[in-house]
């Protein structure tokens, strides 16, 4: 194994250093917790006798006596997402599994799990971001109850695994694992619904023959088979250790599932017993945060990550930030092409030889912290190994290949798609903000244009079907920020932007909204702060303001002085998130949102005094 990388060695003495006083209020809270609240331990009778009352007579008895774990269960489980209908039987075999240890499991709670492609577009994706810190909250409410010494936390899609994580880590004291469904299996191929989706754009497609696409995509049980945030998630929890080796990425029906949630059972009851593994909090560490950062750019993850992981990382007194990511993309490769950065999707990802082989590449070439704890005990050398069934019951790891199937997919260390992972921090007069590289061609990554400014897509969408963008522009959709309307994302934006760069335009997109997952060929300043809503520079532009987006140097400025840029006038925006449709309720997570270079958080997640 090569010697970690200076830039990783150095980056990750930074972060311990910066995240001193962060870290270690937060390891004292857990601290206090342990020892002001151990598990069961400090319950009265009454409160035992409530938390078990529901329990068959063996599964009383075994918790009563506190000689073995008692696992709590977070489900994501609702059967209108595809990605979690498959959990709805996890429960009865994490009980099963639990019982044959000599433990027991409670489902401790559930928490809400929405879809984004349902609300693509719609009034719903406005409590999108703001779900996450709704499911951390609900999954410390649901842990509360502190009846467990274990903690198995069942989800797969966008926000729902970082709401997980950051409600998971407040009890970070105890040993958590975390439990996907998998893929679907691939339907249409993602290049044809691009084609259809851009075709209906415009005009040439009519909304029976995409509403057949779609379908033919999104099709059964499973999370989307494109590399958005759902699969990102897995991507991220397996590298820090909080899923076992292998486990992200087998479909749901496939005989390995159900021995793969008896194998994290089993993980979490040997930590929980001290017999491997760690706590939490001992694995979601600075040099664990490196790790998941690390993959998200070898494998051109989702932009929400420059969110969630920032808010993940905090929620656990680890300082990281946007500076951080952009460092790394510069010395970590592209190891991985999937739609929306190729045309192939994660299904082909695993069959070239998936995680194992991404994992080991990334070791082998001093581009991940070893110095980690996981479930499966110390270091990484475990996850470099390809899960194979033993029986109907059990795994075993074992090497996995030795070279990539299929290297339009995934490559070796040594010959990458790219030298850099394609992330870029964006900085200049209008602010700072992310762009994702990797799926946008070198041809398209500068872009200089007078701008065009809505403040939402539908009006970009008219404008589109009027002609009125058929010249080199740079969008610009403002007040789509967290504290506006809870900083939906954009994707209806996509095909019509894409069909004008094919029309031979220069074309990019700026927005203080987001793009996550999804984000193509167009190059997009996305994530901008200070958001319109608080006078952000974005808020002053005018109609036909020039703009320069040039992705490689980091730049994004409007041309104008500094002094006319700070006397215009902000633009006043009313809609500031509607009222309908659940909105009302959420006034006040709009009112005290975080900005989003620190997570966009409702949470205070900069002081470490959550």
């Amino acid at each position: 194994m090569k010697e970690l990388h200076p830039e990783l060695a150095s980056l990750t003495a930074e972060l311990v250093e910066r995240s001193r006083k962060t870290r270690a209020a937060y390891l004292d809270r857990l601290r206090r917790s342990q020892e002001q609240d151990p598990p069961r331990r400090s319950l009265s009778c009454g409160n035992l006798a409530h938390g078990y009352a529901a329990c068959n007579a063996d599964d009383k008895q075994t918790i009563r006596l506190m000689e073995s774990a008692n696992l709590g269960i977070v489900t994501a489980y609702n059967d209108m997402l595809s990605a979690h209908q498959p959990l709805e039987d996890y429960p009865r075999l994490i009980k099963q599994y639990a019982g044959e240890r000599g433990s027991t499991a409670q489902v401790a709670g559930g928490v809400p799990a929405m879809c984004d492609g349902v609300t693509q577009g719609r009034v719903g994706m406005e409590l999108s971001l703001f779900s996450r810190d709704t499911i951390a909250m609900a999954t410390a409410i649901s842990l509360t109850h502190n009846l467990f010494d274990g903690v198995l936390c069942l989800g797969v899609c966008d926000k729902i695994v970082p709401g997980l994580l950051i409600g998971a880590l407040q009890f970070g004291h105890l040993p958590a694992g975390f439990i996907p469904a998998g893929p679907m299996p691939s339907g249409i191929s993602n290049k044809e619904k691009a084609r259809v989706r851009e075709r209906y754009a415009t005009g040439e497609a009519s909304r029976e023959e995409l509403l057949d696409a779609e379908s033919a995509s999104y099709h059964s049980p499973g999370t989307c088979t494109f590399y958005g945030t759902a699969n990102t998630n897995q991507m991220l929890m397996e590298v820090m250790g909080v899923q076992l080796p292998g486990c992200s990425f087998i479909n749901p029906a496939e005989p390995m599932r159900p021995a793969m949630i008896r194998a994290t059972v089993n993980r979490v009851i040997d930590a929980a017993n001290k017999r491997g593994g760690g706590t939490l909090a001992e694995v979601v560490s600075e040099a664990a945060i490196v790790n998941a950062a690390v993959a998200l750019l070898a494998t051109g993850g989702s932009t929400n990550h420059t969110l969630h992981l920032v808010a993940i990382a905090r929620a656990a007194g680890i300082q990281l930030c946007w500076q951080d990511l952009d460092r790394l993309s510069r010395v970590v490769p592209l190891l991985v092409r999937v739609y929306p950065n190729g045309t192939e999707d994660i299904n082909s990802f695993q069959r070239a030889g998936g995680t194992p082989f991404l994992i080991r590449e990334l070791l082998e070439a001093g581009l991940l912290n070893d110095q980690v704890t996981t479930l499966m005990g110390p270091g990484l050398s475990a996850y470099t190994l390809a899960p194979k069934l033993v029986d109907e019951q059990n795994i075993e790891w074992s090497e996995s290949v030795a070279s990539s199937s299929n290297e339009e997919v995934l490559r070796p260390a040594s010959e990458p798609f790219s030298a850099e992972g394609g992330l870029r921090l964006l900085k200049g007069n209008l602010g700072e903000s992310v762009i994702k590289l990797s799926a946008v061609k070198p041809e398209h990554r500068h872009v200089r244009a007078p701008c065009r400014i809505f403040h939402d897509q539908e009006s970009m969408k008219e404008a589109f079907q009027n002609g009125e963008l058929d010249k080199d522009c740079v969008v610009v959709v403002r007040f789509q920020g967290p504290r506006a309307n809870g900083m939906p994302e954009l994707h209806q934006l996509t095909p019509y932007l894409g069909v004008l760069q094919d029309r031979g335009y220069q074309v990019a997109l700026v927005t203080d909204g987001r793009m996550s997952g999804a984000s193509g060929k167009v190059p997009a300043a996305i994530h901008l702060a200070p958001e319109a809503l608080a006078a952000g520079p974005i808020a002053r532009l005018k109609d036909g303001d020039v703009i320069e987006l040039d992705g490689e140097s980091g730049r994004l400025n409007v041309e104008l002085s500094e002094a006319e840029l700070s006397n215009r006038a902000v633009v006043e925006f009313q809609h500031q998130g509607g009222d309908t449709l659940g909105r009302w309720l959420f006034q006040s997570f709009r009112d005290q949102v975080g900005v989003a270079p620190d997570g966009a958080s409702v949470f205070d997640l900069g002081s470490g005094q959550q």
